[in-house]
């Protein structure tokens, strides 16, 4: 069986629901909330930076730590999220890729700049989509120097 046959005609609202995940975990970010950004997270959710010179992060209790330390140490920032690919292994579970194109100021007077390339991996709850785990791969020379969350 495909699965297609298995996801039918709801696959359209699914990518629609995983795409907007991603972009409600950037806006999180852009607007310094990130109960906002970790709610685009599954409970035992990863986010991992480390090929860009920044952490993994396993769960929600370090999830949220990271991201309210980064909240408190930039100033302003924006993340462009872009070319979404979904693939779907079955009814409940998905993988995909998508372009991320970030630029901060940081408090400390620093300035990063990160293109890179999301590999996500992403699972249906009782609450919708949700991303499990994402994994942050440059596409170019990341400019983390300063970055202090």
């Amino acid at each position: 069986m495909s699965v297609d046959n298995i996801i039918g005609e709801d696959r359209a609202g699914d990518i629609a629901e995983i795409t907007r995940i991603t972009h409600v975990y950037a806006r999180g970010l852009d607007r310094f909330d990130p109960k906002e950004t970790l709610s685009a997270f599954t409970v035992d959710g990863v986010w991992d930076a480390g090929a860009v010179g920044l952490t993994r992060y396993e769960g929600h209790e370090q999830l949220l730590d990271f991201f309210e330390r980064d909240a408190e140490s930039v100033d302003k920032q924006f993340h462009i999220i872009t070319n979404h690919v979904i693939d779907f292994q079955d009814a409940d579970n998905a993988t995909g890729t998508n372009y991320v194109f970030s630029e901060a100021e940081m408090k400390n007077g620093a300035a990063i700049k990160a293109i890179a390339l999301n590999t996500d991996r992403y699972v249906r709850t009782p609450e919708g989509w949700k991303i499990a785990e994402r994994v942050i791969t440059p596409l170019t020379t990341p400019q983390m120097d300063g970055f202090d969350a």
